[in-house]
């Protein structure tokens, strides 16, 4: 990981301009060392329109949340490339019903690693009046419902920026490559997240998940975080935004 962010750094000083999915204070250190970098984030739809994806999204998941309490529901999703093992796989759902709350969650036919997708016995019938399965959501539309309170997440970087551009505070548990950098910015940086924690097993146990999804809801200082870096998001992507701004002024040297 070191040396890829090397060859990065390296190849940051090659073009004359890079554009970066993200807003200024969410790192100022960065332009300062990058002149060449201009922010043009956060990078997503507009609210109506589609947007590309791997898979098409289940839309009985909107419904769905139209009937739960606002702040209510749990967001569980892992992008398209992270993937479980069984046992790790049955913690999660053993830890979803543990929690007691409302949950929405994306699981791909591919998620657990080699093997069909198998649920713990009788956890979907024991479920089946408080949670939603989908394989695939429209994510923004998700982030965007009033009912979501919060979403465990894989930390992507585009998944970090939705969830940072609706406010919502994240669970962090990233799989690979940047995914780790991206937590710390989270939970550390932007305090608007906390990170869930694998035991001396490598297990992230059905115990840890409850205790930080409760940690999580009872925090109110990462929920003002949350929601006074989603008022800066949504500045910067405003016609008038300095990201928008950003992208003009782009555009105007490539017409020199």
């Amino acid at each position: 990981m070191f040396q890829y962010l090397l060859l990065v750094n390296q190849i940051l000083k090659v073009p004359n301009w890079v554009l970066c999915n993200w807003f200024h204070e969410l790192d100022p250190s960065a332009t300062a060392l990058l002149p060449n970098i201009i922010s043009v984030g956060p990078l997503v739809a507009n609210y109506g329109k589609s947007i590309g994806n791997f898979w098409s999204g289940d839309l009985t998941c909107l419904p769905w949340l139209d009937r739960q309490s606002p702040g209510s529901v749990i967001y569980i999703a892992f992008g398209s490339s992270s993937k479980f093992g069984q046992e790790q796989f049955h913690e999660l759902a053993f830890g979803l019903e543990l929690i007691g709350k409302p949950f929405l969650w994306v699981v791909r036919s591919d998620f657990i690693d080699g093997i069909s997708i198998e649920y713990p016995d009788g956890f979907l019938d024991r479920v089946t009046n408080l949670g939603k399965i989908v394989k695939w959501a429209p994510q923004e539309k998700v982030l965007a419902h009033p009912a979501i309170a919060c979403y465990m997440t894989h930390c992507g970087w585009n998944s970090a920026m939705e969830s940072i551009n609706m406010g919502i505070p994240m669970l962090c548990w990233p799989y690979f490559a940047d995914q780790f950098w991206n937590k710390s910015c989270v939970c550390y940086g932007w305090k608007v997240g906390i990170e869930i924690n694998p035991d001396e097993n490598g297990m992230v146990t059905r115990h840890e998940i409850k205790r930080k999804v409760d940690e999580l809801l009872s925090d109110e200082g990462i929920k003002a975080n949350a929601l006074q870096l989603k008022e800066l998001a949504q500045n910067h992507a405003h016609e008038e935004g300095g990201s928008s701004k950003n992208f003009r002024d782009f555009v105007a040297q490539l017409m020199l």
